[in-house]
């Protein structure tokens, strides 16, 4: 198969439970390079468990996970982040006091190339804000001064930190779990502008989201789960947001099980 046809993650019959509850039954999808895939579901009805399993945070009972062709059982998030999938969770892991080039740095900041600053282990804080302002302006993102601590960024601009700093640092699939959550209209704007710009760069995004315009707004596909199974997985384009509703409750259960019967085909653009 062609590369760029090629799934860089494929989800197969993922499967997990927890003692006598049966949190995950079968579930998988594939996701493509520069898509966004959202994952959508009530509450209760598998959504975290699954972002847990592909995070790498549990393992699953059953089912596979490939990452660019290659099968990977993750023991842990670090395991998930070498392979090149990282998940921002809603509390973003961001250091407030901190500013911004240093919450990118986090864990991997650079020292000073003299003997002294390595011994110290002083920071070089002006290579640190010229990588991470070429790679702001790279990925199309315009934020205040880099020296700004991120305790004086609106929630949006933390998003948007936090989203940046796992696609510098490679991560080539990234999780993004209620990135809108709380958010006012401006700094949500922030947040799915930037899912967008992220398409043209070659990320490959799953949008995990309660919100049902924002799923429409930015995804290319739409995956549904209800009570541990996926319902549907079907292009954004054919959906409304009434739909997605009714597939989350169940109202519009068996017709989506006949949607998922017909052959779906990887969409890469906005359609």
């Amino acid at each position: 198969m062609n590369n760029e046809r090629r799934p860089i993650l494929e989800l197969n019959g993922i499967s997990k439970s927890f003692g006598p509850v049966r949190a995950l039954s079968g579930v998988g999808f594939s996701l493509y390079k520069g898509q966004v895939v959202a994952l959508v579901a009530d509450n209760g009805a598998g959504k975290s468990t699954l972002i847990a399993v592909v995070s790498g945070s549990i393992p699953p009972d059953e089912g596979k996970i490939v990452v660019d062709g290659t099968e990977h059982v993750f023991e842990s998030a670090i395991a998930a982040r070498d392979a090149g999938i990282e998940t921002v969770f809603q509390t973003l892991a961001l250091a407030p006091t901190l500013d911004i080039a240093e919450n990118v740095y986090l864990g991997r900041e650079l020292m000073r190339a003299s003997p002294a600053g390595r011994w110290l282990r002083w920071m070089d804080k002006a290579r640190m804000r010229r990588d991470v302002a070429e790679g702001f302006r790279r990925l199309g993102l315009t934020l205040p001064p880099l020296h700004t601590k991120v305790g004086a960024l609106s929630g949006g601009q933390r998003q948007a930190v936090a989203i940046a700093r796992a696609v510098l640092w490679g991560s080539h699939i990234v999780m993004l779990d209620e990135p809108t959550a709380a958010l006012g209209a401006r700094q949500t704007e922030i947040v799915l502008s930037f899912v967008e710009r992220l398409k043209k760069h070659g990320v490959a995004v799953v949008f995990i989201s309660h919100n049902m315009q924002h799923v429409l707004r930015v995804a290319d596909r739409v995956v549904v789960l209800r009570l541990g199974r996926k319902v549907f997985d079907g292009v954004r384009a054919s959906l409304s947001g009434p739909q997605l509703v009714g597939l989350m409750t169940g109202a519009l259960a068996e017709d989506a099980m006949a949607a998922n019967e017909r052959p779906l085909h990887p969409s890469t653009g906005s359609g």
